[in-house]
């Protein structure tokens, strides 16, 4: 049996999460859940079907009616509330902690997680690639186990060799739903657009990055922390199907690839039992029918996310964490209609250099990038965010001006 501790208990994440967990009672047991609060009466749902200890909760202003729905249904748990919650939740006593929480706000709670020294299934990439080192460091040999399709489908193919055999990795992308199309055809693209996915269902954030492949320039700097392989090493395929997750190439010519239908409650599941598996954590292929799996090349010039993640990747430092947070302003920005698609990469761009050329007279940009990798900290990576969002919104403002 073992104790886990759910961060992002209401998102996607966390509820196809708490599917695996009710259908493997006597395999694993909720003892604590943290959210941002915004869907209270399911926070306190899963309260009561677990019987938790604790709920965090990050709003303040949820936190009475977060309470009023945990009593009436019955249930008293200890409620910590605001900022803090999801890292006290973290260090909670278990055995593994789920971090599916999205964005930078991540990063305390996994280093939490981490210190406590509880397994980290880790859904929340942008922890582990603006934290870097601070991240890496932290963690102990497999304590880290990633929940990513495409990371769980490396962890799993890299069992068939030692790392000294790898030759490449090899990063599956959907290509998103406008797979295809030219940078220009991109110019009109409207969010409504940009989140109907074809493959996955998921949240805006996530769901647009995978429009403008920013999520997999992303993944790309997940693979190279959570397997020490060198950039030149990892690659990005288009395979619109997403039936194979990803891919290593051992030195020898042959590839091992991992293959499911795409439903996240696989990574799910073996982040939460690593290295076990989980009996029909969910359905596998159908063989007795015909089907037919495409990979092409990646466009750079329409999608030209992963090389710049590649950039700040190389870069290390706080470079990572201006790439995460640019992108996160400017998707905010083109979801409330302030801004274009194509505008999204491009100020993502515009920011970085200026972080790497310490261009910028309103903070220090570059200093970060400058540093040695073990000497920045926690909050070198926050001020560093902070600053890329600030800059990414005062780019976007001039670029509508135009």
């Amino acid at each position: 049996m073992r104790l886990v501790s759910l961060l992002g208990s209401t998102g996607s994440i966390g509820t196809q999460a708490i599917d695996v967990i009710s259908r493997n009672p006597d395999s694993f047991k909720v003892v604590a859940i943290a959210a941002g609060g915004g869907r209270p009466q399911l926070l306190a749902d899963q309260a009561a079907q677990f019987g938790v200890a604790v709920v965090g909760v990050a709003d303040p202003t949820m936190a009475g009616v977060v309470r009023a729905r945990l009593d009436a249904a019955g249930v008293s748990p200890e409620l910590l509330v605001g900022p803090d919650a999801a890292n006290q939740i973290a260090a909670w006593p278990c055995d593994t902690v789920l971090n599916g929480m999205d964005g930078a706000a991540g990063l305390r709670p996994t280093l939490a997680a981490l210190a406590a020294g509880h397994r980290l299934a880790l859904a929340n990439k942008e922890s582990l690639i603006i934290g870097g080192p601070l991240v890496t460091a932290a963690a102990s040999p497999g304590q880290i186990v990633p929940v990513d399709s495409e990371h769980s489908a490396l962890a799993q193919c890299l069992r068939g060799g030692r790392h000294e055999e790898v030759l490449r990795l090899v990063l599956t992308a959907s290509g998103g739903p406008f797979r295809g199309r030219t940078r220009s055809e991109l110019a009109t693209v409207t969010p409504t657009e940009a989140l109907a996915h074809p493959t996955w269902d998921m949240g805006p954030l996530v769901t647009t990055n995978s429009a403008t492949l920013v999520n997999k320039g992303l993944e790309v700097i997940e693979a190279h922390l959570l397997f020490d392989i060198p950039f030149d090493r990892i690659e990005v395929v288009v395979h619109p199907q997403s039936i194979v997750h990803s891919m290593v190439e051992f030195v020898d010519g042959s590839t091992i690839a991992q293959a499911s239908p795409p439903d996240m409650r696989l990574p799910i599941a073996m982040g939460l039992a690593w290295p076990d598996r989980v009996a029909e954590a969910a359905p596998g292929l159908d063989w007795t029918r015909a089907a037919a799996w495409e990979f092409s090349p990646l466009d750079s010039e329409a999608f030209p996310a992963v090389n710049l993640a590649r950039r700040a990747g190389a870069a290390g430092g706080t470079a990572p964490a201006v790439f995460n947070a640019a992108n996160e302003a400017a998707v905010t920005a083109f979801l409330a209609g302030q801004t274009s698609f194509l505008a999204i990469v491009d100020a993502i761009g515009v920011v970085l250099d200026e972080h790497l050329d310490g261009a910028s007279s309103t903070a220090d940009p570059g200093s970060g990038s400058s540093r040695a990798a073990s000497s920045f900290t926690v909050e070198d990576v926050l001020e560093a965010d902070r600053w890329a969002r600030q800059r990414a919104t005062e780019v976007l403002s001039v670029q509508n001006q135009h």
